[in-house]
């Protein structure tokens, strides 16, 4: 729904067969926005009320009623403005946790998900608002490994995904820590972290779904397009534009990290690690890490499945 709002904007040619398309997304959301799903990740645990499920809900009404607004397409905007409201009252009632000072996975959970730095990045609160700051600086705190951000901490008992064990930090997320900590004035801590990202890339340039800090290797599906719609997403928003452009600090920035790619992959894919920060803490602002939980590199960690199509679509909605 968002990108085919942005595309409208953008003057798009089929715009009637398109809007037609979003009516009829909108006459399931109505109702199907109230039900568990699987998530972003696609988890292979029970259905839940993912909290950044149903941010996404409220992102598809919203773009719907800025449609009718913007573009002269017609709708029940009144209706669709009242359910706007009531997927952010209930978001915002019961997918905050107050003793945590966050935003949680689920509903009732005390649990994070790297995916609640999308709230600030689809509109759907602003970065400043103290229920944001916290999830942020709660992600920062619990969810980073060698300086790199997971989607979540994995249990052992596997009661979220159905799944066991470690698995790398995922790289799309990381890139959304970087968004968040701009918006929220640490331009310095988002660009650390931004160039750190830059220096996993291949000699070719590429990046793959993950990173594993432990054996200081790519993971994951490869090439992945998640994280370079993230890369280049964060490039604008670090270059200061709302939406990726071909603007003259991008092509520098785009430039440096090209030239930074050409001094040999193989000690910059291990710029990541911390071994050059003694006191083990992360790259970003001054948050521990936790300890690593395994000494070697785990094969499988590729294999936990993380939803990359509905992952995608959420990267352009920033």
């Amino acid at each position: 729904m968002s990108a085919l709002y942005e595309a409208t904007l953008a003057g798009d040619n089929f715009r009637d067969p398109a809007w037609d398309l979003q009516c009829a997304l909108m006459d399931f959301l109505e109702d199907g926005w109230r039900k568990p799903d699987d998530g972003i990740w696609e988890v292979r645990g029970p259905q839940r009320h993912f909290t950044h499920s149903k941010v996404m809900a409220w992102v598809a009404v919203d773009r719907a009623i800025k449609t009718v607004e913007n573009c002269r397409s017609e709708g029940p905007v009144d209706k669709w403005r009242a359910l706007r409201q009531e997927i952010h009252t209930q978001v915002t009632t019961k997918g905050f946790n107050a003793s945590k000072g966050s935003f949680t996975q689920y509903y009732g959970s005390d649990a994070l998900d790297a995916s609640l730095l999308m709230i600030p990045l689809v509109g759907f609160l602003p970065a400043t608002d103290p229920r944001v700051r916290g999830t942020i600086e709660a992600v920062e705190r619990e969810l980073l490994d060698g300086g790199f951000v997971l989607r979540y901490e994995a249990a052992t008992s596997g009661d979220v995904d159905g799944l066991s064990g470690r698995e790398g930090a995922f790289l799309a997320c990381s890139f959304w820590l970087a968004d968040c900590l701009s918006m929220i004035g640490r331009h310095h801590d988002a660009r650390t972290l931004f160039d750190r990202l830059l220096g996993l890339r291949n000699d070719l340039g590429l990046l793959s779904e993950e990173y594993d800090p432990v054996a200081g290797r790519l993971v994951g599906n490869f090439p992945q397009a998640f994280s370079h719609v993230s890369l280049v997403n964060s490039a604008s928003k670090l270059a200061g534009e709302a939406r990726p452009v071909m603007a003259p600090e991008l092509m520098s920035q785009t430039r440096r990290g090209m030239i930074r790619s050409k001094t040999g992959s193989g000690r910059l894919h291990r710029l990541g690690q911390p071994s050059h920060h003694k006191d083990r803490r992360g790259p970003v602002g001054t948050a521990p890490l936790r300890a690593d939980k395994s000494a070697t590199a785990d094969p499988s960690s590729s294999s936990r499945g993380a939803g990359g199509t509905s992952a995608a679509n959420d990267a352009g909605s920033g």
